[in-house]
Parts: C-alpha cells; sequence; structure tokens
C-alpha cells in the first residue's frame, strides 16, 4: 500500500497505491514511530523536519487497515543556516550576497537551510551536490527590479572550435535571457526541498505587464540547463516572470509532491515545463498556473538542429491542474520528438484543455511524437478533454503564412512533423463544453493511432462555444461529439458521450475506423 518515491535528508515522500485520481479513496492517518503526524486525503505525502541518516518507522492507517514500513534517511555532509552568513530575511535587506556565499563556500554536499523569514534575492547561481532546504515560513522573494537581473547569452562559440555552448532559451530556441530566480547549468546532484515557498515576485515588477516589448527573454523562477539528478520536494513555486520550473536538456529530474501557483491571468506561467529531458517524474503536484499546468517540449527546429535529443521516459502521476490553458500538454516546441510519456491517475479542474498536443508543419521531421498513453484520469468542468492539434499558430513569425494553413497536402519533407499512436483508457470527463475531442492531422502527414477505451465524456447542459485548438481559421464550437480528421486508424471501445449535439463521432479523411459500444448512456 506505501511506497516510498523519495528519500532525502530531512524529508521523503510516499505514495498510497491506490487507482483513484490524486485523492485516496478515504482519508487516512500517518504515524511517525508511533505516534500521530496527520490526516491525509492525497494518495501522495510527506514528511518534512527529519534527521539525516535516521531510522523511521512510518505507519498508515485507513479504517481499521494499518500497514508500517521502515526508511533510513539519507546522508549528509553538513547543513548551513543562511543567516549564519549574514542573511537578515526580513524581505527588504538585499539577502543575495549572503545566500551566494553559503551556496559557494560550503563542502560538496552541504544543506543550505533557510529559517523562517523572507529572503529578498537577485538570481541565485547553484553548484554540484548542493541542497536548499526550505523550511516552513521561509520565502525566497524575487528582486522586482529588472535591471537587476543579469542576461545570459543564448549560445557562446567555443574558442577552441568545439561545438557551440548552451547557456539561454525560451519557447524552443537558443535566446538571450534574464537569468533565474534559482539557475544552475552543467550542474548534477541537486535538491531543492522543505514547506517553504520560492516567489518571484513578478506581480510586483514588469515582467507581467511590459513583457511583449522586451528583446531579451524573460527568466523563469527556476532554470536548470544541462544537469543531472535534479530533485524538487514539497516547495511552492509562485508567481514567476514566465515559465515556473524549467528543466532544459536535462536527465533524470524529479518533481515529488511541489506546488506551482501564478493568478489565472498571468501572462505566460506555465507550470513545468521540461524541455528535452531524458527521465522526467512529476508526482503528486498541485498546479494553477495562467497557462499549461505541464508542458512537454524539445525545442523548434533550429535548436533541434545544434543538438537533437527527444524529450523522453517521462511519468507524470497523481497530480491536480487546475485553471490552465492545458493541463497535460506536448508542444508545441517539440522538434526533437516526445517518447514514451505516461500519465496516469490525475485530477483536472476547469482547465481549457484536458490532453492537449500541438504541433504544426515547421517542427521537422525530428518531431516524432508516439508512444503516449493517458489513463485513469478524471476530468471536472474541462472545457475540451482531448485536443490534438497539428495546425497550432502560435510563438513563429509565419504562424499565419499560407503555409502553415494550407488545407490541401504538401510535400513531406525535412519540415514535416509526425504523431503516431496516442492511448486514451478509464478517462471520466464531467462537465465538458465545447467538444469531446478535437483531433486534427496533417493532410500530408495522418496520425498513425488514437484509441480511446473505457472513456466516458458529458457535456455541461449550459456549455457555451468555445474553440478547441488553436488555429488559424478556427471556429467555435459546442457540445461536439468525438471529432476526428487525418487518422488512419481510429478505435473507439466502450465510450459513452452524453449530452452531445449532433452525431457522437465524427471522422473525416480516417482511414479504418473501430467503434464498439459507443453510446449516449451507460
Amino acid at each position: 500500500m506505501i511506497n516510498p518515491i523519495y528519500t532525502g535528508a530531512v524529508s521523503c515522500c510516499f505514495e498510497l497505491n491506490h487507482l483513484s485520481p490524486y485523492y485516496a479513496p478515504e482519508a487516512y492517518n500517518v504515524y511517525l514511530n508511533g505516534e500521530k503526524q496527520f490526516t491525509g486525503d492525497t494518495n501522495v505525502f510527506s514528511l518534512y523536519d527529519l534527521k539525516p541518516d535516521t531510522a523511521y518507522v512510518l505507519g498508515v492507517q485507513i479504517g481499521e487497515e494499518r500497514e508500517e514500513i521502515s526508511f533510513r534517511t539519507a546522508k549528509e555532509t553538513c547543513a548551513v543556516d543562511v543567516k549564519q552568513f549574514g542573511a537578515v530575511g526580513d524581505g527588504i535587506h538585499d539577502d543575495t550576497d549572503a545566500v551566494q556565499a553559503a551556496i559557494h563556500f560550503t563542502p560538496a554536499g552541504a544543506r543550505i537551510h533557510f529559517p523562517e523569514g523572507i529572503y529578498l534575492c537577485r538570481p541565485l547561481a547553484l553548484r554540484s551536490h548542493l541542497t536548499l532546504d526550505f523550511a516552513k515560513g521561509a520565502v525566497l522573494l524575487g528582486c522586482p527590479d529588472r535591471q537587476k537581473y543579469p542576461i545570459l547569452p543564448g549560445l557562446v562559440p567555443d574558442m577552441m572550435g568545439g561545438k557551440n555552448i548552451m547557456v539561454g532559451t525560451f519557447e524552443g530556441l537558443n535566446r538571450t535571457m534574464y537569468q533565474s530566480l534559482i539557475h544552475a547549468e552543467y550542474c548534477e546532484d541537486i535538491t531543492i526541498c522543505g514547506q517553504g515557498v520560492v516567489d518571484g515576485n513578478a506581480q510586483n515588477s514588469d515582467f507581467w505587464t511590459e513583457f511583449k516589448n522586451f528583446e531579451t527573454a524573460r527568466p523563469r523562477l527556476m532554470f536548470f540547463c544541462n544537469c543531472k539528478n535534479v530533485t524538487l520536494h514539497g516547495v511552492t513555486a509562485k508567481n514567476s516572470p514566465s515559465w515556473n520550473l524549467h528543466p532544459f536538456y536535462c536527465e533524470n529530474v524529479s518533481f515529488y509532491d511541489v506546488a506551482v501557483e501564478a493568478p489565472k491571468n498571468s501572462p505566460n506561467t506555465d507550470a513545468i515545463d521540461p524541455e528535452a529531458c531524458v527521465g522526467v517524474n512529476i508526482i503528486g503536484a498541485r498546479l494553477s498556473v495562467g497557462d499549461d499546468c505541464i508542458a512537454i517540449k524539445s525545442g523548434k527546429i533550429e535548436l533541434c538542429r545544434e543538438r537533437c535529443q527527444a524529450a523522453s521516459h517521462h511519468v507524470i502521476r497523481n497530480c491536480l491542474m487546475q485553471f490552465g490553458h492545458g493541463a497535460v500538454t506536448l508542444g508545441s516546441e517539440t522538434a526533437c520528438g516526445v517518447k514514451e510519456l505516461t500519465v496516469t491517475r490525475c485530477f483536472f479542474q476547469k482547465t481549457d484543455r484536458g490532453l492537449r498536443i500541438k504541433t504544426r508543419r515547421g517542427r521537422g521531421k525530428d518531431c516524432d511524437i508516439t508512444g503516449i498513453v493517458f489513463d485513469n484520469i478524471r476530468m471536472e468542468n474541462v472545457i475540451t478533454p482531448f485536443v490534438v492539434n497539428m495546425w497550432y499558430n502560435c510563438c513563429d513569425p509565419d504562424r499565419f503564412s499560407d503555409y502553415v494553413k494550407c488545407r490541401t497536402p504538401l510535400p513531406v519533407d525535412e519540415r514535416t512533423p509526425h504523431l503516431g499512436t496516442f492511448a486514451f483508457r478509464d478517462i471520466v470527463c464531467n462537465g465538458a463544453e465545447a467538444a469531446a475531442c478535437y483531433i486534427d492531422g496533417l493532410p500530408e502527414a495522418p496520425i498513425d493511432q488514437v484509441t480511446f477505451s473505457r472513456v466516458k465524456i458529458s457535456f455541461n447542459p449550459d456549455a457555451k462555444p468555445f474553440v478547441p485548438a488553436m488555429q488559424n481559421d478556427a471556429v467555435k464550437r459546442c457540445k461536439m461529439g468525438l471529432y476526428l480528421n487525418n487518422v488512419k486508424k481510429v478505435c473507439v471501445d466502450d465510450v459513452v458521450v452524453q449530452g452531445a449535439e449532433g452525431e457522437l463521432l465524427i471522422t473525416e479523411n480516417c482511414g479504418e475506423v473501430e467503434a464498439f459500444a459507443l453510446r449516449e448512456v451507460e
């Protein structure tokens, strides 16, 4: 019943092995060494303020059933308080130099502890073999003055004639950018943990109000470039100038029991955007932002030519996603491809779209998105639960060009993306509005296969028209059934669509169509 998923020196994370999405079937009590700690209701929970290299016994009681497991916390080299280096923590004094000194002048394997307080800082540069530990009530607060954020180049040439060195990026291209509040490049073995908050403070800057006028890309809240073995556990990230958590060309990155928050109207504040990464775990996250909650990316075609690395072997499980444009999104910058992604046991509330794939002509022949599985998911009041869009028209200078929007087949060449297999199974969606699904492939490169199994979708009786996919000449839809265009094989098995207006299944330019037990009522 209890699965340990992260064991650090001072905090640990566990997962209950239930099939219910995000929430446990019933409340449970958590005990540590026989003493009750709290009552929980989610499948993922954490313990904090533990001692390093110490044995513990965890107990979980649900009703009359109780299970215990033993675990031991990790060792650490040392632990220091940032106030020992001169940090004040009053939210007024600039604590940057003190925190940076603690980061750079402690031994490998050190834990930098932030006690309760507000630590006003300019961007911080991390190093390898380091833990940042934020106590409950500790806030790392970003400086609101944009002029105090260093500007980093996109690519730096190797003076000895080697390959270009990646430094800065945004929206799938190597670009000059402002340094992020927490920033790591070419590092390994980094942990950021605790019950504290990392607050970008963008609401008090011009990062949200003047962003269209910047020549330099906005900083992320936390940026990890070409890093290995990065773990975030427990912390709350909020109010980022743009994307909140952005690993870029990283390996083995995990987000456990984290929260990411931003106002619904904040610009481009994606919660977690792993880009061209290998091996990403997002488990137990709570995400509510102004753009996509999770966006799996792998760059635009220019970045792919610099270094082609597919986003692969990602797991998203037991997460809660609210109010974003999309709950789990693939793209649109996916020129290096996306492979082997599993999304399971998640709960989406009031997002514009649920499971969202977006790409377009021009992403390139290496943009191969396949092996994607979404199962055991619950959606409540999601406007369009399933969107697969090969006509995405945002974030590019040629977005309105004939090349992007032409509906007649074009030659398949080095710019043409490919979408492979997608499986949607054991999913319940209540309160949809625009369409049950909207899947729109390219005529010259149809999607290989889409499968719906054991899916139930019901419409909000008071649904309003809405554009299901962001594309040129888009038409608002309302209570539309399952719509699929340019798909080689469509499989619909045991699917309920309640409250649709018109046909339950609409296929255009599709090859083989198999529909079994498609109905309006259970």
